[in-house]
């Protein structure tokens, strides 16, 4: 006995049986410190979070995590506490509160804490990276990811590892490091291809849609954004990312072709019931109600516009700074089509604060261009060449 509690043996199966019974006590309440009833009241409460979670009421999920984290029943269930602090850190993603979201995410990765299982691990990673991409901060999101992926103990490749891919992927595009996205889309591609899997080639053609999108390849762009939401939409795909999915294939869409805005317009509306029935996080809403509006100006509904773009803002609140300038310059180009110029202007200005404050990306020097042209529009010609200059300064021009 002196031996087990000091750990230097383990005892056998045999022993904790004959323990417990000269105890008086259950199995599981020897080995894990809970009673069978306890053991099942937390696997049921686990439960109940997930299903919450994955039903899209985000918040709930989060109350229940914290509740089931606070109580000490779980301190001594490794297995268990690692999926209530993950799912905890999802159900805060899906709040918006990136920060709490981060700081959970690192401690279950720290070198001191309970080792995770190879696919929770992956799994940690991939959450960290798209919430460290969220934030803004790309050179830890790439960070995270390069660490799991690239080295010379690199493992073999995975679903999970080509989806970890697939988030690293999308750092590289937005902080425009197109070479090294390219070679790299290519890689998952193959990788996809190899294992044959639903979910690794919907991983790799969904962010390889995104790179050639990028680099000019609109018709390519929109095959590969198909053929992922064919094999998502076939495979019974986890719903967030299947309404993810369907919106980046209605961007495209739209891109490529404006005229057929009522036809994307469909889509995003479809995207955004999916959204708010699942765990798509306020940043994916808030980028849904941009769209609509976008697409909406594209239909001459400036009321409309404006009405989505103030549901976004509504939405994005703090975070992540590019939609909420998304949301500010469409209202303002809103505004400016209804005649209303002060207003307009008073958007405008809001968005170049956010875009002046934001991390020098291509979507930053977008966002530039549009403001450009909406100064022009409005006869500000001083103001309207400044945000020139500083759309060609975010791409090195």
């Amino acid at each position: 006995m002196s031996l087990i509690e000091s750990g230097k043996r383990t005892p056998t199966a045999a022993v904790l049986e004959l323990l417990a019974a000269k105890l008086d006590c259950s199995l599981t309440y020897l080995i894990n410190g809970v009673t069978a009833e306890q053991m099942q009241e937390l696997e049921l409460g686990l439960r109940y979070a997930s299903l919450a979670l994955n039903n899209g009421e985000v918040t709930e999920a989060r109350r229940r995590y914290a509740e089931l984290l606070e109580d000490g029943s779980l301190a001594g269930l490794i297995s268990l506490r690692q999926e209530a602090e993950y799912g905890y850190a999802l159900a805060s993603e899906a709040c918006g509160d990136l920060d709490e979201a981060i700081s959970v995410l690192c401690r279950l990765r720290e070198p001191g804490s309970d080792p995770l299982p190879p696919d929770r691990s992956i799994a940690v990673a991939i959450a960290l990276s798209r919430c460290y991409r969220e934030s803004g901060d790309l050179a830890a999101a790439v960070r995270v990811g390069e660490e799991a992926i690239i080295g010379p103990a690199r493992p073999a490749w995975t679903d999970d590892l080509v989806e970890l891919g697939a988030t690293l992927l999308s750092a590289y595009e937005l902080r425009n490091d197109m070479l090294r996205a390219e070679q790299f889309a290519a890689e998952l591609l193959s990788a996809a291809e190899m294992l044959g899997t639903p979910r690794a080639t919907v991983a790799a053609c969904w962010n390889a849609a995104i790179v050639a999108e990028r680099t000019g390849r609109i018709a390519e762009a929109l095959a590969f954004g198909e053929r992922a939401l064919a094999i998502q939409s076939e495979n019974g795909a986890e719903p967030r990312n299947l309404a993810r999915l369907r919106l980046a294939v209605a961007v495209l869409r739209f891109r490529a072709s404006p005229a057929e805005a009522e036809a994307c317009r469909d889509l995003f509306l479809r995207g955004e019931r999916e959204l708010t029935e699942s765990s798509g996080s306020v940043a994916d809403r808030a980028r849904c109600a941009v769209e609509l509006a976008k697409v909406e100006m594209a239909l001459h509904n400036p009321d409309k516009a404006a009405g989505y773009a103030r549901r976004a803002n509504e939405l994005a609140q703090e975070r992540p700074r590019s939609v909420r300038a998304d949301a500010h310059l469409v209202l303002g180009n809103a505004l400016l089509s209804l005649g209303r110029t002060e207003e307009a202007a008073a958007e405008l200005v809001a968005a170049e604060d956010l875009l002046s404050s934001s991390p020098v990306t291509r979507k930053t020097a977008e966002g530039w261009l549009t403001a450009a042209t909406a100064l022009e529009r409005m006869d500000d010609g001083e103001a309207s060449v400044a945000a020139y200059q500083q759309a060609l300064a975010c791409v090195g021009l």
